[in-house]
């Protein structure tokens, strides 16, 4: 669920909770992070240098760029507070002829963007370019496009106007519908609008409303619907209403065939264009969302790397969340796009020490602007997983919340037979595993404790249900990389030193301690998880784990685990980013199946067999077709 904007203006145009650090409480895991002023600091143990937080600013940030336009007698003018801004406003129309999947056409003409100011001239879309019909209507949508002096795409927006002369901005949904928690009864559909309105959801004759809302943001939950029906769906806001359909899941049992569709890793990539769309190869991802949709996949699981992210501004974060949703949002309409997060969707509070990046710790107040809270208010996750670190062992204090939240960043859902389990492998993530021991902070791919106590339980509540027969663990770190992260992963080069540290004390279990633990419930206590989906590395690989796969460095002197079964890691991270090429591991020889293609995983469930057909969006070409059952 996603705040207000208003709110978050608020705390920009303030100070507010990102720059006015007197009262910030200081997380207790973190060590050296001191308050000197109205600053935060962190102290260097060994030398005593203080480092002060950078406060990072850049134009590039959802409140400059969804800027509200304002009308003119020939069309309107964007104003994006910037006089030293540059580039260029590309703009078109949407056709008033049904499509299913709608996007502006673009016109011939361009505004230039100068001294932070832009005007378009509506007026030259009437006639023959009026596709819109809006000289009948009064009425029209337009798409735009902001680019600045580099040639880099920073922005999609679009706009309902009125009027034929002069013309007047008007409430618009300027992202979604999104159809989300589709289950067998209905959904949410989730949208921002431009203005508060009081919108409204009319399925089947009834209308759907959610009376304590208020704000841009809207969630709407339709429920009392018949399982495995298609259903007609109509957003209703201010006078306008736009209309898509769904189709609610079978029954939980249920055998009939689906097909649902997995990737991961679209952030930006060189080459130019829509490669980088701030923050994401959307050029990509939309290949990969158009091929979901033409094989008919009921759902698409995407884990982790969405964007370039890193950042350390709000706005800047918020901007690619913005970019990704908007390129597969036509046909997030129609199937739900469920999301988990990856390393770059870290949000971090960074320390200028003088090096290239810094020292860097996970965003806090944590429940204000921790990478949790800010991906969480993102998206329209299940609910259900667990809580967060507090209360474990390591916790400095039971008595307070000293974690950040797992909410929607863990999580689980059932389709027809199969369960998908979400786990978040970059929890409380401090990007430096080196500089772990200096603040504090989880390594990227740890799964602390709560969580594997929360997967232990739910696989188990999974296991014991007959009305499921296979199931999926996902989360974005593989447990045996291939390819660009021999050095991190579940493995850090064999070094089990790695691990969290949390108010200045390591935990008891090193990296490939805990990865074994992560084993064991998948494989020897959990005979009905199928597969291991991975991304974090750009490429597809797919690879059989059992007790013959070597996996552990040499000199290991911690108990090893024995497998009793095969189990398939999959790694899909090909939705883009830069790719990753084949490295020599301990494992090599198990690996099955390697590409640098882009790939998305299909799987064919139909009762007790799954098929996993992986083709390339670009080309159409097939990689592979494989039955993953027995």
């Amino acid at each position: 669920m996603k705040n207000s904007f208003i709110l978050l203006l608020f705390f920009f145009v303030s100070g507010g909770l990102l720059s006015q650090n007197t009262a910030v409480k200081i997380p207790k895991p973190y060590t050296n992070i001191i308050h000197k002023g109205n600053k935060l600091y962190f102290k260097n143990p060994k030398t005593g240098k203080l480092a002060p937080q950078k406060e990072a600013r850049p134009f590039e940030q959802m409140q400059n760029l969804g800027v509200m336009p304002v009308g003119t007698e020939n069309g309107i003018t964007f104003d994006f507070g910037n006089a030293s801004f540059s580039g260029t406003l590309y703009y078109g129309l949407y056709s008033v002829l049904p499509e299913k999947y709608a996007y502006p056409v673009y016109f011939k003409k361009f505004a230039a963007i100068k001294n932070g100011k832009a005007t378009i001239n509506l007026k030259q879309t009437a006639g023959r370019y009026d596709i819109a019909h809006w000289e009948q209507t009064g009425q029209l949508k337009l798409g735009y496009r902001i680019v600045d002096s580099k040639g880099v795409i920073l922005y999609d927006g679009r706009i309902n106007v009125r009027g034929k002369g002069p013309f007047v901005p008007d409430l618009t949904i300027t992202e979604g519908p999104l159809l989300n928690l589709l289950s067998t009864d209905g959904a949410v559909v989730s949208f921002e609008t431009n203005k508060p309105c009081k919108p409204n959801v009319v399925v089947n004759g009834k209308k759907y409303v959610n009376s304590s809302e208020t704000g841009l943001h809207h969630e709407i939950r339709i429920t009392g619907l018949e399982a495995s029906k298609t259903y007609r769906y109509t957003v209703n806001y201010g006078h306008f209403s736009e209309t898509y359909s769904f189709t609610t899941a079978p029954k939980e049992g249920s055998r009939k065939p689906f097909t649902f569709a997995y990737a991961s890793d679209s952030r930006k990539a060189t080459g130019g264009g829509e490669r980088n769309i701030y923050g994401v190869n959307a050029y990509v991802l939309k290949r990969m969302a158009v091929l979901a949709a033409k094989e008919k996949a009921v759902f698409m699981q995407f884990t982790g790397d969405l964007i370039n992210g890193y950042s350390s501004d709000l706005g800047e974060q918020q901007l690619e969340y913005a970019n990704w949703k908007d390129v597969v949002e036509p046909y997030w309409h129609y199937m739900p796009f469920v999301i988990a997060p990856g390393n770059h969707e870290a949000f971090l509070k960074v320390f200028d020490n003088g090096s290239h990046y810094g020292v860097s710790v996970d965003n806090f107040p944590f429940d204000k602007v921790s990478a949790e809270k800010v991906f969480s208010d993102e998206f329209v996750n299940p609910k259900n997983g667990p809580v967060s670190e507090d209360g474990a062992t390591y916790d400095p204090d039971k008595k307070t919340t000293d974690f950040p939240s797992y909410k929607e960043t863990a999580y689980y859902y059932v389709y027809g037979n199969i369960a998908m389990v979400v786990l978040n492998s970059n929890y409380w993530y401090t990007p430096n595993p080196h500089q772990i021991p200096l603040t504090g902070g989880n390594v990227h791919a740890y799964i602390m404790d709560n969580q594997l106590k929360w997967l232990k339980k739910t696989l188990a509540k999974l296991q014991n249900d007959n009305r499921i027969d296979h199931i999926f663990v996902t989360l974005h770190t593989p447990a045996f990389p291939n390819a660009g992260h021999g050095g991190d992963d579940m493995w850090y080069g064999g070094n089990n030193q790695i691990r969290p540290w949390v108010a200045g004390k390591p935990v008891e279990k090193g990296i490939i301690e805990r990865r074994d633990q992560f084993l064991n419930l998948l494989i020897n206590k959990n005979p009905k998880v199928l597969a291991l989906l991975c991304g974090d590395e750009h490429n597809y690989t797919r690879m059989l784990i059992n007790d013959s796969t070597p996996r552990y460095p040499k000199g290991y002197n911690k108990p090893e685990v024995k497998l009793s079964r095969g189990l398939w890691q999959i790694t899909n991270g090909s939705a883009g980013a830069p790719y990753y090429g084949l490295q020599k591991m301990p494992w090599t020889g198990f690996v099955k199946k390697y590409t640098t293609q882009h790939a998305l995983m299909l799987f064919d469930v139909a009762g007790k067999k799954v098929t996993l057909r992986v083709i390339n969006p670009d080309t159409f070409e097939k990689i592979e077709e494989v039955v993953l059952t027995k």
